[in-house]
C-alpha cells in the first residue's frame, strides 16, 4: 500500500475510533444520570430540590440526608434508620450465599464426575428451577416455614435464598466441572482418595473463577431482593430493600426527597461495591467456564 493510502486507512481508523468513543460516552453518561441525580440531591437541604433544579450541584452540601436514613429516619412505626436492617441484610446474605455455592459445588462436582442412573433427570429438574417464578412458591414456601418453625425469621429467609439459588449455582459448577479432565479424578480413585479428598485437594483449588462469578451472582440476587423479604420477614428481620421502601411510603406530608435518596444509594451501595471490586473476574470467571474444552 502506498504511502497516501496508508494515510487515508490511519485517518480513517482514527475517525471511526472517534465516533464509537463519542456514542460510548454518551451512552455513558445517560446510564450513569440517575445515579447523579441520586447522590447530589441526597447532599442537598429538601427545600434546594423542591426548589428545582436537580441536575444541578448542590449550593449547600449536607451529609444530614445520609444520617437520617442511617439512623434517624421513621420506617413504619419504629423512629429508627436502615442501619438495622442493613445487619439484617448482611446476616441473611452471607450465609444464604456460602451454602448455595457450596452446595452448587458439590451438585456440580457429583453430576460430572459421579454420574449416576438419573443424573441427567435431576440436572435438568434443578436447571428447571431456575425458570420457576417467584410468585409460584410463595405459598408453598410460607407453609413450610411454618412448619419447621422458621416463619418471620432471618434463617428462614436464608433457606428461601438458598434453595432458589441452587439451580443457578449448581449450573454454573456443573458446565465448569463438565470441562475439567476426569482422568485427574479416575487417578485420585485408583490412589485411594476419597470423595470429598477429591474435591477439596483437586478440584476446589482450581474453581476459584466460577466461584467468583457464583458469589456475585448469589451476592447481588438475594441483597436486591425484596419479594422474598416482604413475604417472609417479620420486623426484627426486614432486610434492606423493604426498609427502603416502607422508608419511602412511611413519609407523612413533605416528602423528604434528599433521605429517599440517600437510603436508595445506601441500599446500592454493597453491590456496587462488589461489582467495582470483583467485576473483572466475574467477567474471567465467565469466560474460564465458556472456553474450557
Amino acid at each position: 500500500m502506498s504511502a497516501a493510502g496508508q494515510d487515508i486507512a490511519l485517518k480513517g481508523s482514527r475517525i471511526t475510533r472517534f465516533v464509537i468513543y463519542t456514542v460510548l460516552i454518551v451512552f455513558a453518561i445517560f446510564y450513569l444520570l440517575p445515579l447523579y441525580v441520586m447522590l447530589t440531591n441526597s447532599l442537598k437541604p429538601l427545600e434546594e430540590i423542591r426548589g428545582g433544579g436537580m441536575l444541578s450541584l448542590p449550593k449547600v452540601w449536607t451529609l444530614e440526608p445520609w444520617r437520617a436514613a442511617w439512623s434517624h429516619a421513621q420506617i413504619g412505626v419504629s423512629p429508627t434508620g436502615l442501619k438495622p436492617f442493613f445487619i439484617n441484610s448482611i446476616m441473611m446474605v452471607v450465609p444464604a450465599v456460602v451454602l448455595s455455592t457450596f452446595m452448587g459445588a458439590m451438585n456440580g462436582y457429583v453430576l460430572t464426575k459421579w454420574s449416576f442412573r438419573g443424573s441427567g433427570v435431576v440436572f435438568g429438574l434443578l436447571l428447571l428451577a431456575c425458570f420457576i417464578p417467584f410468585q409460584i412458591v410463595l405459598i408453598p414456601m410460607a407453609r413450610i416455614l411454618g412448619l419447621i418453625g422458621l416463619a418471620g425469621t432471618t434463617w428462614g429467609l436464608v433457606l428461601v435464598h438458598t434453595i432458589y439459588g441452587l439451580g443457578f449455582t449448581t449450573l454454573f459448577f456443573r458446565n465448569y466441572y463438565a470441562a475439567f479432565p476426569t482422568e485427574l479424578v479416575r487417578a485420585a480413585q485408583i490412589d485411594g482418595a476419597s470423595f470429598f479428598q477429591i474435591f477439596w485437594r483437586i478440584l476446589a483449588p482450581s474453581s476459584a473463577p466460577i466461584v467468583v462469578v457464583t458469589v456475585i451472582w448469589q451476592f447481588t440476587n438475594v441483597w436486591n431482593d425484596f419479594l422474598f423479604g416482604v413475604s417472609f420477614a417479620d420486623f426484627d428481620s426486614i432486610p434492606m430493600t423493604v426498609a427502603l421502601n416502607n422508608l419511602v411510603n412511611s413519609s407523612t406530608g413533605v416528602k423528604e426527597y434528599n433521605v429517599h435518596f440517600a437510603g436508595a444509594i445506601l441500599a446500592a451501595l454493597p453491590t456496587l461495591v462488589v461489582y467495582i471490586v470483583s467485576g473483572r473476574y466475574f467477567v474471567r470467571g465467565l469466560m474460564a467456564g465458556a472456553v474450557k474444552g
